[in-house]
């Protein structure tokens, strides 16, 4: 089953499948050393990269089971990061939620700006109950996004990834149906 990767827009952003144009901002992103300091793989040094991810973003869509869209400023179309809808299940009524944005765009609520967007057509489009999202507990920026979109810290996977010899643990957020309805009410 196919899943149609939307366009949305908020009052300073636009939402949008990823497009070839991105490849030189996705690759500047994700080979940032800071911005793949808690993420759970090294930063790119590869340009083919680029084709393995927007690939990994059709693939997705096809499969039916996730959306990642490119993140815009609307003022003046610079490209942000991205934010994913993934590992939806249809029979459980579950995803996770990701995201990840660039330096310049750190604590402007772009990240949280985004993520609500992308819940909100995820809760309103699909027969959704749980949205779950992990951050590594260094993180305390992501954590802080996913408290202000209603998650609820459900635990903590110890020793969950190792990157470049780091360990590391991860913090484990939920978000339910009921309780996004009383936020976004």
């Amino acid at each position: 089953m196919f899943l149609e990767t939307p366009t949305l827009d908020t009052e300073r952003l636009r939402l949008r499948p990823f497009c070839d144009a991105d490849g030189d901002a996705l690759f500047a992103l994700q080979s940032d050393p800071e911005v793949a300091r808690y993420w759970d793989s090294p930063p790119w040094t590869e340009r083919e990269s680029v084709a393995r991810f927007m690939a990994g973003c059709q693939k997705m869509a096809q499969a039916g089971d996730g959306v990642r869209v490119a993140v815009e400023r609307v003022a003046d179309g610079s490209f942000l990061g991205w934010c994913t809808f993934y590992d939806w299940n249809p029979d459980f009524r579950s995803a996770g939620l990701g995201f990840c944005f660039t330096q310049a765009s750190w604590g402007r609520g772009h990240a949280t700006e985004a993520a609500r967007a992308l819940l909100g057509w995820a809760f309103a489009t699909l027969d959704l109950n749980r949205v779950q999202s992990e951050a590594d507990t260094r993180n305390a920026a992501s954590a802080r996004v996913l408290e202000k979109l209603g998650f609820v810290l459900e635990g903590t996977l110890r020793e969950d990834c190792i990157v470049n010899g780091d360990v590391s643990d991860s913090w484990v957020y939920g978000l339910l149906r009921r309780e996004w309805a009383g936020i976004a009410a």
